[in-house]
């Protein structure tokens, strides 16, 4: 992550898009440069400690995703996979196929993993409620999923949370609401440093004994 004492229009235009970047204490953002990191979805954080934070936020400009259901959400998970490949996303389908029962907290943990371990950039994982696929999910170290029914809920989580696997309830959204969610979320970055900070706290949590 790279550190500043002063970020310009140049500055901003050859970061990353999606990026993170620090700013030192008594640093300063210009005019035109915030208008860039805005636009370029760049968080910039500032006068905090850049090694606490490091690998926090998540992927702000998701290019590859992985997506698994239980015998729930196949047909919804079907829907989605190929929404997020005509929007040109990299999707990675574990599964499951078919209508036989398989249990939803080894889909959920399989999604989480390939996230936590950076091996795709966010998850989404479906089951009839969605609720226990987030508390599976969020039982990996490095996952921090949500159950979203509404896209008020889909950018919350991002924006605020920082979450990198997104659960859905098969039964409880349609078709085209699930798609919106899908947007919404994908489509939101993580917020200002004070909730980047926040995360430090949560990751503190899961590696508490």
């Amino acid at each position: 992550m790279k550190s500043f004492d002063i970020i310009t229009e140049t500055d901003a235009r050859t970061l990353e898009i999606g990026s993170s970047v620090t700013l030192k204490p008594g640093g300063h953002v210009t005019p035109l440069a915030a208008d860039t990191l805005k636009a370029r979805r760049i968080t910039v954080l500032r006068g905090i400690a850049e090694a606490s934070l490091d690998g926090l936020a998540p992927v702000a400009d998701i290019k590859s995703i992985a997506i698994g259901s239980d015998h729930s959400g196949v047909a919804l998970k079907a829907k989605l996979r190929d929404h997020l490949r005509q929007r040109g996303l990299s999707v990675l389908d574990v599964g499951t196929e078919g209508s036989d029962p398989v249990d939803y907290p080894d889909i959920a943990a399989q999604v989480a993993r390939l996230v936590a371990r950076k091996e795709v950039d966010a998850a989404i994982v479906i089951d009839g409620a969605g609720l226990g696929s987030a508390i599976a999910a969020n039982k990996i170290d490095g996952a921090r999923a949500a159950m979203c029914t509404d896209k008020t809920l889909a950018r919350y989580s991002r924006e605020h949370n920082g979450a990198n696997v997104l659960a859905l309830g098969a039964t409880l959204i349609s078709v085209d609401d699930a798609k919106a969610i899908v947007d919404t979320w994908i489509a939101t970055p993580m917020g200002e440093a004070r909730y980047i900070r926040r995360l430090a706290k949560i990751r503190a949590l899961e590696r508490m004994q």
